[in-house]
């Protein structure tokens, strides 16, 4: 869509829906159903998506499946909660149409199934149960929400700049993962809108997994295994840790709980802070003896509560140092300790599933009315999730004539825009890289058919 496009569809209409806009607005006046008309209208990438959801398959190969981006399931939520499954589109412009029509509190995407899912009824009713999911993306979904036993800034919902390094972290540990242990290219990483963070992993061999295969990659990264009603949560078993989780912990959990964790959240500055960790300790006599001694040391401290936690933590290390030979319990103590705080809590049930839906990236959440953004894994470290742009700054950027959707590498002013730098980075660095994949995966199997073809007539 040009500029000029954009201009000429109801210029007044835009106008009027948003005439005040607050750079602070509350939660209630970061969403509603006029913003969201206006975003939908103008800003949303439909084409990107398509492009994204159809993996080459666009009709212009003779090995082209022409009806693979129909098979996908997509959900809507609309006002007042109404949840619509099972939506599919033949073409970008459909799916466009009814995104406008319906201007979606929350887009939702799934499976592609073996039929097209608005039609499965129709299926259903010839006895076969023909209706089967045969693709989907490797998900995985990262709640802030599931630290709320180790952070002490926020809680809930509720996400500062010195909890979201969590998500940071986790970002790491499994794309690291990913990469290297899997072998996969193509990783969205998305933030969610509010308190967590989204990964699709794309590549073929991914997308095809079945559910006992994705069951297997959701539980090699399980070490996460307790509840609120278990002190020791992590349980780090023999005598070395696996390679993963060794490099893990060296390259990234060590020295962000050493270092930014102690920081931000001062783990042991308090009694009802350390004694979560001594909780963690299975042997007794060390627990009264590191209670007894902070106990002691805490009226008379001058330090401040980052200083107290690191010198509590070096203490602790140190003890434990000196009488692990007790116990084999106590050989990987301050391991799971750190583990503990800092290692990624997936959702491991969404992982599982093949027909698990997943919300759509570029979607606007209800509740902040912040765009689901992708996120650069090797640059993660700068993302700021408060950052985000909101409807309320993208309406007033419509209004002032400073927004554009059709983001072009050449133009120079395409990272000045709130959600420029954004499509800018899913084209470039996700979404061309992606496709240039799947094409040469289509022509090596076209010509692989082909090839076959002529052999079974060469007798």
């Amino acid at each position: 869509m040009t500029r000029e496009e954009i201009k000429s569809r109801g210029e007044d209409e835009k106008m009027m829906d948003a005439p005040q806009i607050n750079n602070n607005p509350k939660p209630e006046e970061s969403f509603n159903v006029n913003y969201l008309r206006i975003y939908y209208g103008n800003l949303f990438p439909y084409t990107d998506l398509h492009k994204w959801l159809s993996y080459g398959h666009d009709g212009k190969h003779p090995g082209c499946d022409e009806y693979y981006f129909g098979r996908r399931e997509f959900s809507f939520t609309l006002e007042n909660d109404v949840y619509l499954r099972y939506k599919s589109f033949k073409t970008a412009s459909s799916m466009e149409d009814a995104i406008k029509s319906s201007f979606p509190y929350k887009i939702d995407i799934g499976a592609v199934y073996s039929v097209d899912p608005d039609k499965r009824h129709a299926y259903s009713q010839t006895g076969t149960n023909v209706f089967t999911p045969v693709e989907r993306e490797l998900v995985f979904d990262i709640d802030i929400t599931d630290y709320d036993d180790v952070r002490y800034c926020c809680s809930g919902a509720d996400v500062c700049s010195k909890c979201w390094p969590l998500m940071t972290v986790a970002i790491k540990v499994i794309h690291t993962s990913l990469t290297e242990d899997f072998g996969f290219k193509h990783i969205l990483w998305v933030f969610s809108g509010r308190r967590g963070v989204h990964c699709w992993v794309c590549d073929p061999k991914a997308r095809r997994m079945t559910n006992e295969q994705r069951s297997a990659v959701a539980e090699y990264f399980r070490v996460y295994k307790g509840n609120e009603n278990n002190a020791r949560k992590v349980v780090l078993m023999g005598y070395s840790l696996h390679p993963f989780l060794a490099r893990s912990y060296v390259d990234y959990l060590k020295g962000f709980f050493e270092g930014e964790l102690q920081a931000t959240q001062s783990i042991f500055s308090s009694k009802d802070k350390y004694e979560k960790i001594l909780e963690m300790i299975s042997d007794e006599d060390i627990q009264s003896e590191l209670r007894e001694k902070w106990e002691n040391s805490a009226a008379r401290s001058s330090l401040s509560e980052e200083a107290i936690s690191l010198v509590r933590w070096e203490q602790l290390k140190n003890t434990l140092q000196s009488k692990k030979h007790k116990a084999p319990t106590l050989r990987m103590c301050v391991e799971e300790i750190v583990f503990t705080f800092t290692y990624p809590r997936i959702d491991l049930e969404v992982s599982k599933q093949m027909n698990h839906l997943l919300k759509a990236p570029f979607c606007v959440h209800p509740k902040t009315g912040r765009v689901c953004v992708p996120i650069d894994p090797n640059n993660c470290d700068e993302f700021d999730p408060l950052a985000v742009p909101t409807l309320p700054q993208l309406i007033e950027e419509i209004n002032s004539g400073g927004s554009r959707m059709d983001v072009d590498d050449d133009e120079e002013d395409s990272d000045r825009s709130l959600l420029g730098k954004s499509i800018k980075f899913f084209r470039s660095s996700f979404l061309e890289p992606l496709l240039k994949s799947c094409k040469e995966e289509i022509e090596t199997s076209y010509k692989t058919k082909i090839g076959k073809s002529k052999d079974s007539f060469s007798w």
